[in-house]
C-alpha cells in the first residue's frame, strides 16, 4: 500500500484523498492500482452508497500522471511503461461505469490523469482555484484517459479546441463548457464536504447529493470562454480534417484565429493529427471502445519520438524548444497516423 492515496469511510461514504501534495497529487502506478482495488471493493459493499474523491492541499486536485517516471521508464522499456496506461484506463472505465454516485472535488489544478479520475464521475465540483487543461499535444502525447469520449461531446467545438490547444479553463469556463457540474467557492468547499458526508443517503442517493450540492452552489462569475465561444464554434466545429481546420483558421481575420494558429504551430504535428483523429473516431465510440482505441495509440506513442522530446523540452531541460519529428503537419501522412489506431493483437486492452 502507498500513503500517497488515502481511503476512509464516513457515514454512507467512501472517501479517497490523493495525498501526493509535493507532486501536485500526480498519479503514480501504485496510486492507480490502489484506487482501482478500493473502488472495486466499495462498488460491492452495500454500506458504501457514494464515493467522494479530493486532493490534499490547496494547489491541486490532481495535476496528471507521473510524466517524468513515464519518460524514464518508456525510454528503457516502452512495453512495460504502457502497462501503467493499461491500469490507468481500466480505472477510468471503472469510474465511468461506477454503480454509485461519484463526486470529485476539483478545486485546484485538474489536468491529464486528474481529468480521468474526475470528469467521468457523476458530479464535478469546481472552486476558485480550479484550473482544467488537457495539455498533452505540447508534450508529444494526446488527451487520453477518456478524452476521446468526453471532449467530442462538448458543445460548440469546445472539446476539439481544448484537446488541440491545451487551453486552460477556470471554474466559470468549466461550468460553461460542462466539464464541471457545480461550483462552490474555495472557502466553502470544506463546509460542502462536511454536509455531503453528514447526509444519510437513501435509495435515491443521486438526488440526495444533488440537493446538498445545490444548497452550497455559488456563482463562478462570467466565463472567459463564452467571449470566444462563437469564434471557437466557427473554426473548430464540424471540420472533416485537421488541414481543413488549419486552413479555416489561417483565413479567419480575427485575433482569436491568429493567436490560436500560433499556439497550434508550437504543438507536436504528430500529436495534433493523432488528436484530431481520436476526437473524430471517439465521437462515435462507446466508452470502453474509446479506451481500447486510446490504449492502441499510447502503446505506439511510447515507442515513438515526440513524447520523449516534448517531455525533455517542457519538463526536464525546460528550454521550451522541442524538435518534433516530423517537424510539420505536411510531413505527417495519413498512413503514419493510421498505424497508431491499429489493433494490438494479444496486447489489446480488455475491459468488462
Amino acid at each position: 500500500m502507498t500513503d500517497q492515496i488515502l481511503f476512509s469511510r464516513t457515514g454512507d461514504w467512501g472517501v479517497i484523498t490523493l495525498n501526493n501534495e509535493k507532486a501536485l497529487n500526480a498519479l503514480n502506478w501504485d496510486m492507480v492500482k490502489a484506487m482501482y482495488a478500493q473502488l472495486e471493493n466499495w462498488a460491492a459493499l452495500n454500506a458504501v452508497r457514494a464515493v467522494l474523491v479530493k486532493g490534499a492541499g490547496e494547489k491541486a486536485f490532481c495535476a496528471g500522471g507521473d510524466i517524468r517516471w513515464l519518460h524514464d521508464e518508456a525510454k528503457k522499456d516502452p512495453a512495460h511503461a504502457s502497462e501503467f496506461f493499461r491500469d490507468e484506463y481500466t480505472n477510468n472505465a471503472l469510474i465511468y461505469q461506477f454503480p454509485k454516485p461519484y463526486v470529485a472535488m476539483i478545486d485546484g489544478i485538474t489536468m491529464g490523469g486528474g481529468v480521468g479520475i474526475s470528469v467521468h464521475g457523476d458530479f464535478r465540483v469546481a472552486g476558485d482555484r480550479t484550473l482544467f487543461a488537457m495539455p498533452e499535444t505540447g508534450i508529444g502525447l494526446f488527451p487520453d484517459v477518456g478524452g476521446g469520449h468526453f471532449m467530442p461531446r462538448l458543445h460548440d467545438g469546445l472539446g476539439l479546441y481544448y484537446a488541440l490547444t491545451g487551453a486552460r479553463a477556470k471554474a466559470a469556463d468549466c461550468m460553461a463548457s460542462g466539464i464541471a457540474t457545480h461550483y462552490t467557492p474555495s472557502d466553502k468547499q470544506a463546509h460542502l464536504e462536511e454536509a455531503l458526508l453528514a447526509t444519510p443517503l437513501s435509495a435515491h442517493a443521486h438526488a440526495d447529493i444533488e440537493e446538498v450540492l445545490d444548497v452550497h452552489a455559488g456563482d463562478p462569475g462570467s466565463a472567459g470562454v463564452n467571449d470566444i465561444r462563437k469564434d471557437i464554434a466557427r473554426i473548430f466545429e464540424g471540420r472533416e480534417s485537421l488541414d481543413d481546420l488549419m486552413k479555416a483558421m489561417k483565413a479567419d481575420n480575427t485575433d482569436f484565429a491568429s493567436d490560436t494558429y500560433k499556439t497550434l504551430s508550437r504543438m507536436s504535428p504528430t500529436s495534433m493529427r493523432i488528436t484530431f483523429e481520436q476526437m473524430k473516431r471517439g465521437h462515435a465510440l462507446d466508452f470502453n471502445d474509446n479506451m481500447k482505441m486510446e490504449f492502441r495509440i499510447v502503446r505506439r506513442v511510447m515507442a515513438g519520438h515526440d513524447f520523449f522530446e516534448g517531455v525533455r523540452a517542457q519538463i526536464l531541460d525546460k528550454d521550451r524548444d522541442p524538435k518534433w519529428k516530423p517537424a510539420s503537419l505536411g510531413e505527417v501522412n495519413d498512413a503514419d497516423i493510421a498505424h497508431y489506431f491499429e489493433d494490438l493483437g494479444d496486447q489489446e486492452l480488455e475491459l468488462h
